[in-house]
């Protein structure tokens, strides 16, 4: 469904006429100035604020690129230290003192007996290019074709990185059922949806009339992000590792936004202990700045020289921000402080729950957290979990917007609010977020449980 703008009010002040005429210049494919009209001039940590001088706490963090905030003095430092070197900031894949600083502290952080067999490719800045890295690489180390993808899934806005997301067909890409416990696809629940899931994947697999494309690779998010904050059973994640180990297929964990302690860990699949042939990284290890690249096994390094490039993939300041990045988080155990923060803001939000029937779920791992909106007046005797209601999420971000609070929506119906805050987090401020999104969802189902319908 196309997406409507209300007519444009001529500009009173300067930050309106800011965004006047990003409305007028700007692709009508963008995202998130539409629901977040504000104009950011400072930032800080949890803060920004606004050319209307208003302050907001951000709980988007960059959709999950910011792991220490805004302007952390441990990035800032590295950057300028870079500057003030007069190091050359571009230089393709040419081998520097801050690329090799980079790679050693990242390796430091991988799972363990990853880093001992591993090789890397820096990518293009995105992680979309990362994820077309990733498949390129299986399908020239395995000469075969098909890919096997999960639903619900989101690995970026590029043509190989779409085919494999949720929503797309692709004649290559064979979509499997990704667990769901709360709207399991076989009317499971209880994590028996995920056990069924894990059968009908082995045996689709094994069918030799299953028509699946010979598999180069199998792709995965261990905590489903747009999808709608959905994690991966750890139990379901051991399976995957062990029907592709067994059939070798090798499989791709895509870590571009779980990652650099996220979900409570350094590295998502951490928690179910399983080390993936190649993972995925982006958004976070750049420390704010455009970085991505891809870590895998050594035997799977096929490429002819020339095979993968990309003209920015050897972007300095963002290698010194993300060295620094990766080391502030684990020297500091920010992703032990992610884990305990985290859950207990998820037991708040479920105690919020018990009070709010609009609140189908709360679920998440670490400070990636989702709250599923829900209509209770849609359970039937036949439909006993409630349809999403979008309607009332985009009321929620609104109200929380009001309130000075920046959240987003996801899901496969864009009806879970989700929660990123920075690993960086105090007590206090996480207080503050959850008192505001309180009042915002008790605003917001005000407004919608009384407004006319159409």
């Amino acid at each position: 469904m196309a997406v409507t703008e209300p007519a444009p009010t001529a500009p009173t002040t300067a930050h309106e006429g800011i965004l006047h005429r990003q409305a007028q210049r700007e692709s009508a494919a963008r995202t998130y100035a539409r629901s977040l009209p504000i104009v950011p001039v400072r930032a800080r940590g949890l803060t920004i604020e606004g050319a209307d001088g208003r302050r907001y706490l951000d709980c988007l963090s960059g959709a999950g690129t910011l792991a220490l905030g805004h302007n952390h003095p441990v990035v800032l430092e590295a950057i300028k230290k870079v500057l003030a070197s007069g190091a050359p900031l571009h230089v393709l894949d040419l081998a520097t003192p801050v690329k090799d600083a980079f790679t050693t502290e990242l390796f430091a952080t991988l799972p363990p007996g990853f880093a001992d067999d591993a090789r890397i490719q820096f990518c293009g800045p995105a992680g979309t290019d990362a994820v077309e890295a990733a498949l390129k690489l299986v399908r020239t180390a395995t000469g075969r074709q098909g890919m096997l993808a999960f639903t619900g899934a989101y690995h970026g806005m590029t043509a190989g990185a779409l085919a494999v997301s949720g929503g797309a067909t692709d004649v290559r890409v064979t979509r499997l059922p990704y667990p769901y416990d709360y709207r399991c696809p076989f009317g499971a629940g209880g994590g028996r949806g995920a056990e069924i899931a894990a059968r009908w994947t082995e045996s689709l697999l094994d069918d030799p009339r299953g028509g699946v494309p010979a598999p180069a690779g199998m792709i995965l998010e261990p905590v489903q992000g747009e999808g709608g904050v959905i994690p991966a059973p750890d139990e379901w994640l051991r399976r995957m590792r062990t029907l592709t180990a067994d059939r070798s297929i090798p499989l791709i964990a895509d870590e571009v936004q779980t990652g650099v302690g996220r979900t409570g860990r350094f590295w998502a699949v951490e928690h179910s202990g399983i080390v993936p042939d190649v993972m995925i990284m982006s958004k976070a290890i750049g420390g704010s700045l455009p970085l991505a690249v891809i870590v895998y096994r050594s035997g799977l390094d096929a490429w002819q020289p020339g095979a993968h490039a990309g003209t920015f993939r050897g972007n300095q300041l963002a290698m010194a921000a993300g060295a620094a990045t990766l080391a502030f988080v684990r020297e500091n155990r920010l992703a032990d402080r992610a884990a305990s923060l985290g859950a207990r803001m998820l037991a708040s939000l479920q105690g919020l729950a018990a009070s709010h029937t609009c609140i189908g779920d709360v679920r998440g791992r670490g400070l990636m957290l989702g709250v599923e909106l829900v209509d209770p007046a849609s359970v039937t005797a036949d439909r006993p979990v409630p349809l999403p209601d979008p309607r009332l999420a985009v009321a929620v971000r609104r109200a929380c917007l009001e309130r000075g609070l920046i959240v987003e929506l996801g899901g496969r119906d864009a009806s879970v609010v989700r929660l990123l805050p920075p690993l960086t987090l105090t007590d206090e401020q996480a207080t503050a977020v959850l008192d505001r999104f309180a009042d915002a969802l008790a605003a917001a189902e005000r407004a919608v449980r009384t407004a006319p319908t159409r």
